[in-house]
């Protein structure tokens, strides 16, 4: 049969919900200290309690040292009754006695009830606050106890938990005694208790609704990518299967759409899209602004600050306001999603733009073919029709535009990619030659790559984990796949999601250390000479073959990655317009604010480069030196 003092402790364990260990550690310590402020025991002093929960049993240990002559009693024992506790002790030890006497268990309730107590709710305090940390970025359930204009209280069982009005579902309407779901944000310490922080408007209770009602997400089979939520009204979510022949869009929603319409009613109607998400941006962005089609996206890789991935999107003059969306919802959700700054533009705002630019640049003509040029009499005489009576486009007309508006871009983002500006005028021509020296270098890049860098695993770059998981999701699994990126210069690495300068450093880092350690590649067979019949009508003559590039596979690597800063200097040297003869030796007659008057730039041939060059002025001297 249980003693008294072990019904009373299951009873304490009950109402506080609290573990016996937990109890057990509350009484010991309060015994000690209650001991030592009767005792008059110094804090140095080792005092230790226990508490025997079936008899209810309580005893009491000082530590105290053995001597043959007691002093004081308090720190010190005699051999003999040390040796009552401690049968080995000798003179000199120091050892636990037993000082508990018949009277302590009434002397201890008396002076340590008041610390019992207080030590309890301590404990409960700290337990509860564990239970719920633990709990933190998940839903619980609840019953609503008060509603003020600024908050609800919620009864979670051992704990409240406040919703603010910032986190309520817009247009949610909340009474005493409704039960609720809500997501814990964060729970913190405080002197009532810990104090639970909840949400209903936050984008990841959308997260654990759908890991709780998707079977394939909570079995990492499908992974969600990004969400984008404005509560009470719609949410946008990207989500990507990690395993083959699983239909990422067709799990979270479910047969007729029964998974995504219960989480629907959770949410009180909020409209929730589901899309599959790609490593391609274009296409990411185009399933973003579904159900809205676009015509095309042409991401801007070049633009910085603010306006850092760019994309405009071109969709049907009858897709405009879909792509949009009631006050730019749409439009807004899906930048949000893609982290993607989106300009939306119909086909006639964008096939105006495009013809207005083609017809007054000679170099776009020439750059986008004869093809392309003559579909501009057709696609005025379309756009014509549109502003008369706007009505959709054919399949034809819309392949039509489409080709115009994409040349026009293309020829756009490759001036841009090459001068680091796309021209504003006939007096800014592209270098069309140092396009096609950057396309032959990024060639031999792309061809100088060794085979065996395509086979060597990402993972043993030595990468932060956080840089390797965007590059994996990337796509890029493989050295040689990365370096395909690094081909294209800084810009191709900082394409891929969640690089940003920091991380760019830390990858070239990693490729030129693997880059160094491959082999070098196999010299090619020497060509044969190929019989040239002689200018004399003599014998044929052999003509050698033509050497081959001498550059490692290394070096033709990094001069294509240098190739945009070397074009972008030589693009500075030449100014737009060449001065004449006569300008050599004049001086500018605007003064620079605070400085020495500026020279006019000169031109002059230089015959070992085969190229026009900057002339220099001697030192000490304030002529040209021609």
């Amino acid at each position: 049969m249980k003693s008294e003092f072990a019904l009373a402790l299951n009873q304490v364990m009950s109402e506080r919900n609290l573990p016996r260990d937990v109890i057990t550690n509350v009484l010991e310590t309060a015994l000690v200290q209650s001991y030592r402020k009767n005792a008059n025991v110094m804090n140095s002093q080792n005092v230790a309690a226990k508490v025997d929960v079936d008899s209810g049993d309580m005893r009491i240990f000082v530590e105290k040292e053995v001597v043959d002559a007691v002093m004081d009693d308090r720190t010190e024992v005699t051999r003999d009754e040390a040796r009552k506790d401690q049968p080995d002790a000798e003179v000199g030890d120091v050892v636990l006695i037993d000082v508990t006497s018949k009277d302590f268990g009434r002397i201890a309730a008396q002076n340590a009830k008041q610390m019992i107590v207080q030590k309890l709710r301590e404990a409960e305090r700290d337990f509860q606050f564990s239970q719920f940390a633990e709990r933190e970025n998940e839903i619980v359930n609840g019953i609503i106890t008060s509603v003020t204009p600024s908050s609800v209280v919620v009864n979670l069982g051992r704990a409240e938990g406040i919703l603010l009005r910032k986190e309520w579902i817009p247009g949610e309407k909340y009474e005493p005694q409704m039960r609720i779901r809500a997501f814990v944000t964060e729970v913190k310490r405080s002197i009532r208790g810990p104090q639970i922080l909840l949400s209903r408007a936050n984008k990841n209770m959308l997260r654990r609704l759908l890991e709780i009602e998707v079977p394939e997400i909570a079995k990492a089979q499908v992974e969600i990518k990004a969400i984008a939520r404005e509560a009470g009204s719609r949410s946008k979510v990207a989500v990507a299967a990690l395993q083959a022949g699983i239909d990422p869009v067709g799990a979270c929603v479910g047969q007729r759409g029964t998974r995504i319409q219960q989480i629907v009613t959770e949410l009180k109607n909020e409209k929730i899209d589901v899309i599959e998400w790609n490593a391609d941006p274009t296409v990411f962005i185009t399933k973003a602004l579904s159900p809205a089609k676009a015509l095309s996206v042409h991401p801007d890789l070049q633009a910085e600050g603010k306006d850092a991935h760019a994309a405009t999107v071109i969709v049907p003059d009858d897709q405009l306001s879909l792509a949009i969306g009631r006050e730019g919802q749409n439009a807004r959700l899906a930048a949000r999603l893609t982290l993607w700054h989106i300009d939306i533009k119909s086909t006639t705002e964008a096939l105006s733009d495009a013809l207005g630019k083609l017809d007054a640049n000679a170099d776009m003509q020439a750059w986008v073919g004869p093809d392309v040029v003559a579909l501009s009499a057709p696609c005025q005489e379309l756009l014509l029709r549109q502003r008369a009576v706007a009505s959709p486009l054919t399949a034809d007309d819309a392949l039509m535009v489409k080709r115009v508006i994409d040349a026009v871009y293309a020829y756009q983002a490759a001036t841009r990619d090459a001068s680091g500006a796309a021209p504003a005028s006939m007096e800014q021509r592209p270098n069309t030659e140092a396009l096609a020296a950057r396309r032959e270098a990024r060639q031999a890049a792309l061809a100088a790559i060794p085979r065996e860098a395509f086979g060597i695993p990402i993972a043993t770059l030595e990468l932060s984990p956080r840089v390797m998981e965007h590059i994996q999701r990337a796509g890029a699994l493989s050295v040689g796949q990365l370096m395909e990126y690094r081909v294209r210069g800084d810009e191709g690495l900082l394409s891929i999601e969640g690089i940003g300068p920091k991380a760019l450093t830390e990858i070239k880092l990693a490729l030129d250390k693997v880059m160094g350690s491959l082999p070098a590649p196999k010299p090619a067979v020497e060509a044969e000479a190929t019989p040239v019949a002689s200018p004399e009508g003599g014998a044929a003559v052999a003509k050698p073959a033509e050497p081959e590039d001498p550059r490692s596979a290394e070096q033709i690597f990094k001069d294509a990655i240098l190739a945009e800063t070397e074009e972008s200097e030589d693009e500075e040297d030449t100014p737009a317009r060449p001065a004449t003869p006569a300008a050599k030796g004049k001086k500018k007659d605007v003064k620079k604010k605070g400085g020495k008057p500026g020279r006019e730039r000169v031109l002059i041939f230089d015959e070992e480069l085969g190229r026009m060059v900057p002339a220099r002025p001697n030192r000490g001297d304030d002529d040209f030196d021609d």
